[in-house]
């Protein structure tokens, strides 16, 4: 078969030396020098730019042992008649012209020879080509066991239970984290605070508290919050998007957790009790105000008065008196509020609305 030269040559690659510089060097550099020559051999080799007549016993005759050299025109010989396979005994394993020769191919920079038929993407390497890919969605994966737990959000398959509760899980990390709920395992300790936590990114979150860190930014307002979710939740106030629907009665919400609060008005569910009075609750933010009658807790202080208040709700009205805002206003003769009760009695003026009733007969 005819060889095509090009610029490459044997001599480019060739690093000659004289008996004597031969002699200085130690053995873990005489060791170097002839893996970096015989990987330098196969790169040539595998191009088909080696000529019949160099061979390393020609140019290496005082450099390393009869047992080190490699014979490259016979590897090239015997590559080029059936791929047969040629030991390179610095390596001391065995390489063919066909397969593992071709690998070692040196491919210019910014080139992706390979292309995927159905796509057209290109790619530097097979490697990259016969990543794992979803049959349904396209989408590749580094991994089998990552395409395959992929597959599973397709088919709805959730093969991992929890011995417990019987929950099913596609993946079994998932199932290892809900199975501390049982467990009670916190594993991640926050180093500040020593607060532990049953999930690595739970930790990340609180972490978040100590540093003052908020890296989501809403692109609409540039307001920024420490937890993505917080984020997307927000970012359903300007587009209106409430993706959560009852369905009991279709009302719809921005929020999981408002729904699953809503949904109790339904069911009559009051899962959070009082420690103190054993009064129930449908929404645990409840309860937490309500507590707050037996502890005299008021977390909420005025920054200009300093007056202090059991709910956030309080402080904001609260904070008017100071400000002067009024953001109640009455459609029908503009009068504004600073409360929206104030406003709800005022409207009853035009309504003539009265519905607080007497109970008690008079003769």
């Amino acid at each position: 078969m005819a060889v095509s030269w090009c610029s490459v040559t044997y001599e480019d690659v060739t690093v000659i030396f004289t008996q004597e510089e031969w002699a200085l060097l130690n053995s873990s550099e005489r060791k170097l020098y002839r893996n970096v020559m015989c990987e330098n051999f196969r790169n040539i080799l595998s191009i088909g730019q080696l000529q019949e007549d160099h061979s390393i016993k020609e140019q290496y005759n005082y450099q390393g042992s009869k047992s080190n050299i490699v014979e490259i025109s016979e590897a090239k010989e015997q590559s080029q008649n059936g791929g047969k396979p040629q030991e390179c005994e610095v390596y001391n394993k065995e390489l063919t012209y066909s397969s593992q020769l071709k690998k070692q191919r040196r491919i210019p920079i910014g080139k992706k020879p390979y292309q995927r038929k159905h796509c057209r993407k290109t790619f530097s390497q097979t490697g990259d080509l016969r990543r794992h890919e979803c049959k349904q969605c396209r989408k590749t994966f580094s991994c089998s066991s990552k395409l395959q737990a992929h597959e599973r959000t397709h088919s709805g398959e959730k093969p991992y239970e929890c011995k417990q509760c019987r929950k099913t899980f596609s993946e079994s990390g998932t199932l290892r984290k809900h199975q501390r709920i049982h467990s009670g395992e916190k594993p991640y300790e926050c180093k500040q605070c020593s607060k532990t936590f049953s999930r690595c990114s739970y930790l990340r979150r609180h972490e978040r508290t100590h540093s003052g860190e908020k890296p989501y930014e809403c692109k609409q307002c540039r307001k920024t919050f420490s937890h993505s979710g917080n984020l997307r939740t927000h970012e359903r106030t300007h587009s209106g998007e409430k993706p959560y629907e009852c369905k009991h009665c279709r009302k719809t919400f921005n929020q999981s957790g408002h729904l699953r609060t809503h949904e109790r008005t339904h069911s009559g569910e009051k899962p959070y009790e009082c420690k103190h009075c054993r009064k129930t609750f449908s929404d645990s933010s409840a309860l937490r105000k309500h507590e707050r009658m037996h502890t005299g807790e008021k977390p909420y202080e005025c920054k200009q008065c300093s007056k202090t208040f059991s709910r956030s709700s309080h402080l904001r009205t609260h904070e008017r008196t100071h400000s002067g805002e009024k953001p109640y206003e009455c459609q029908q003769c503009r009068k504004t509020f600073s409360v929206s009760s104030s406003l709800r009695i005022h409207e009853r003026t035009h309504s003539g609305e009265k519905p607080y009733e007497c109970k008690r007969m008079w003769p």
